[in-house]
């Protein structure tokens, strides 16, 4: 699998309260930017201009609705499949998201839940929904880019809505080996800022540490005595809780 670091953070990116993907523009399935929908063109497919001209000049949407209706559904047809479809597209062109995540925001948007089902099913068959690459990503991501843990890499899928059993098997590519060579990583970066306190309470900063990361409370405080004990610190004698 294609290590990567840079998965966005959903604090900065735009989530289920914000379908209409604002701030980064990304490439949309169809390569322009909203999903497809590029310049020179409306979110429903029609050119700029393209209204009919009525008496006085003014331009009149053919779409039959009132403005301020277009206004509360985004500017996105009336036929609420439609609208779901063009939801789900503007979020997945920002970044990848669970089949849960889409319908809470179809939900959020009022779309009938059984539009909801029907279309959140078919971006799944076409593969534009897929829980378990998902799930591999992010372990992917968060594991090499955060130095998160199995636990804390299962509990963050969990709020994402990943089923159980894709959880288990994405978590299931960090075998103990590797999850233990990270800890020391994370532990030889953070050694130095916690020099000049006593024994313990650098054990209990630096197991705390890898403790908020998911670590193991077993694997922590050996990873990091040994650590200390590199160093010429005695640890015969620290204090093995309380972090």
């Amino acid at each position: 699998m294609t290590r990567r670091t840079d998965w966005p953070e959903y604090a900065d990116s735009a989530g289920p309260d914000d379908p209409e993907g604002r701030g980064r523009g990304g490439a949309g399935p169809g390569g322009g930017p909203s999903g497809g929908f590029g310049e020179g063109s409306r979110r429903d497919g029609r050119p700029e201009g393209g209204g009919r001209r009525g008496r006085g000049g003014s331009d009149h949407q053919d779409s039959g609705f009132p403005a301020s209706s277009r206004a509360e559904n985004g500017g996105l047809p009336g036929d609420p499949a439609e609208q779901a479809r063009a939801i789900c597209l503007r979020l997945l062109t920002w970044t990848p998201r669970t089949r849960k995540q889409l319908a809470d925001a179809l939900r959020k948007r009022e779309i009938p839940d059984d539009v909801a089902e029907e279309v959140l099913s078919r971006f799944e068959e076409v593969g534009l929904i897929n829980d378990s690459a998902f799930a591999d990503a992010w372990v992917e991501s968060r594991h090499h880019g955060r130095g998160l843990a199995r636990r804390a890499l299962a509990q963050e899928l969990r709020t994402k809505g990943v089923d159980s059993k894709l959880i288990d098997e994405a978590v299931a590519q960090l075998d103990y080996e590797q999850e233990e060579a990270t800890a020391r990583e994370l532990v030889a970066r953070k050694l130095r800022s916690t020099r000049g306190l006593d024994r313990d309470k650098r054990l209990r900063r630096l197991a705390g540490m890898l403790a908020r990361k998911g670590y193991p409370e077993g694997m922590a405080v050996r990873v990091v005595r040994q650590a200390l004990e590199e160093e010429g610190e005695e640890t015969e004698f620290l204090e093995d809780e309380g972090f």
